[in-house]
């Protein structure tokens, strides 16, 4: 049987519901098209999406669901 994932905010200690995915990948170990996901809430979308775009990881922002 397969549990559904709670969609909460990745962000450390933030039990939020998640809004929108954040979708990145480390080019020195993924290939080009693989996408990991990080799920933010309102308030941290924008600083997990800096937070990764600063090291060159981020890739897209999308609304989760």
């Amino acid at each position: 049987m397969d549990a559904e994932i709670e969609p909460v905010c990745s962000a450390k200690g933030c039990r939020r519901e998640a809004l929108y995915e954040v979708r990145w990948n480390n080019p020195k170990i993924h290939p080009p098209e693989r996408r990991k996901v990080w799920l933010a809430c309102e308030e941290h979308r924008e600083s997990l999406a800096d937070f990764l775009d600063r090291r060159g990881f981020l890739r897209e922002v999308a609304p989760f669901r």
